[in-house]
């Protein structure tokens, strides 16, 4: 699904030259659940970033599904991002301003989907996440818990094959940061691809592979015995 070749990435200032990726090379097949590990500043959510398509990589090859992106151009590359990846974030990005029920279709929103098919795929992830019964209230009214499963919910409405997690437990307590790591297996059980930076060695493993990075580099890969 996923084959990084030498991807690195600069960043530039006027004074200051950040190498956040040195030559990382990584292969991710469909339906793989992969934890990226390392300490801070490491370069853990650059390599999510380029994944995810949120950032460009200064050299190197990035193939998805076979097809070297670095010659789509923005607007290929949105519709590429949004029937492909979900995105679940350590601080929810959940809108206010919304219901539990319509920050999950507003997902749909953007596919152009039917109202009716909005309601009952809505209705459908709102159940298998358990997150059903506050269809009507807004974030605020949520613990951390419920907000990261509007959070799950919202990331696989629309049928994405891979989900990218940033810390999605980081904002958590023990029992729901369990809760929402069964959440994921349970995708990934269902097939989704799900690549996931975490601090947590007990969450971590949870994956069948773990990428360790350090100072920009790919230093350890560790695959669990099937």
């Amino acid at each position: 699904m996923i084959t990084l070749n030498n991807l690195s990435r600069v960043y530039q200032t006027d004074q200051v030259e950040t190498m956040a990726l040195n030559n990382v090379s990584v292969d991710i097949q469909a339906g793989e659940f992969v934890a990226i590990m390392g300490p801070s500043g490491c370069g853990k959510s650059t390599l999510l970033n380029i994944i995810g398509m949120l950032d460009n990589p200064s050299s190197g090859e990035y193939l998805f599904n076979g097809e070297n992106i670095a010659t789509y151009n923005e607007a290929r590359l949105a519709n590429l991002r949004k029937h492909n990846i979900g995105f679940i974030f350590q601080n929810f990005n959940l809108i206010d301003e919304l219901t539990v029920q319509e920050n999950i279709e507003l997902a749909l929103l953007y596919h152009n989907v039917p109202a009716h098919e909005r309601r009952e795929r809505v209705a459908n992830v709102m159940d298998k996440v358990g997150i059903a019964h506050r269809a009507r209230h807004m974030p605020s009214q949520l613990s951390g818990g419920q907000q990261q499963r509007v959070a799950v919910a919202r990331a696989v409405v629309g049928g994405q094959s891979m989900i990218l997690a940033d810390e999605p437990t980081g904002n958590l307590d023990s029992t729901h940061g369990q809760e929402v790591m069964e959440m994921l297996q349970g995708l990934n059980d269902e097939g989704t691809t799900i690549i996931m930076v975490t601090h947590s060695p007990s969450h971590a493993d949870f994956a069948r592979r773990t990428i360790h990075l350090f100072d920009g580099h790919v230093v350890t890969e560790n695959v669990k015995a099937a």
